[in-house]
């Protein structure tokens, strides 16, 4: 099938954090705080997504405070940390959504995210993403993790949707 195609049918984004809203740095000061780089636009481009209707989730296998943060500036409510093995989590929030695996796109950099990539509708990577990942991806984002990937693979699937020039127009308005 087709991107354009498999974009159609997508209601429900679930997205790694380390390497795919952020760069996969983490940095520590020397109190151990944690902190990590976002990209503005990924940002914006979510809002737009949840405001158009869509569902948006964050699935990680780390624990960390900021991810809670951000997704809360984000209004994003579906957060699970803590998952290595993220395939039962990823059907558990599927089902809790109440969409079927073809109507979820995945977005993902590395090995623990292949199982998901496998099981959604639509896997993506990041540029910079593991070759296995790579290779398993149904599509690869010209953009590297946390430096847009997420808005573009957005603004892939609502231009599908024919619903990307509607969504910004307040925003080209004089």
């Amino acid at each position: 099938m087709k991107l354009k195609e498999r974009c159609k049918t997508i209601e429900f984004i679930l997205s790694d954090v380390d390497g795919v809203l952020t760069d996969g740095g983490i940095t520590f000061d020397n109190n151990g705080i944690e902190s990590k780089t976002f990209h503005i636009r990924d940002g914006l481009g979510v809002r737009i997504w949840r405001r158009s209707g869509y569902k948006f989730g964050i699935l990680t296998a780390r624990n960390s405070h900021i991810v809670k943060v951000r997704a809360a500036e984000l209004n994003v409510e579906i957060v699970r940390q803590g998952f290595e093995q993220k395939l039962p989590t990823a059907m558990e929030v599927i089902r809790e959504v109440g969409l079927e695996p073809e109507q979820v796109c995945y977005i993902g950099d590395d090995l623990t995210d292949l199982p998901v990539m496998r099981y959604v509708g639509l896997g993506v990577a990041v540029a910079d993403a593991a070759s296995e990942v790579l290779s398993e991806a149904d599509h690869v984002t010209q953009a590297i993790g946390g430096r847009g990937a997420v808005r573009e693979i957005i603004e892939t699937i609502l231009k599908a949707k024919s619903r990307w020039d509607g969504l910004i127009s307040k925003y080209m308005a004089p």
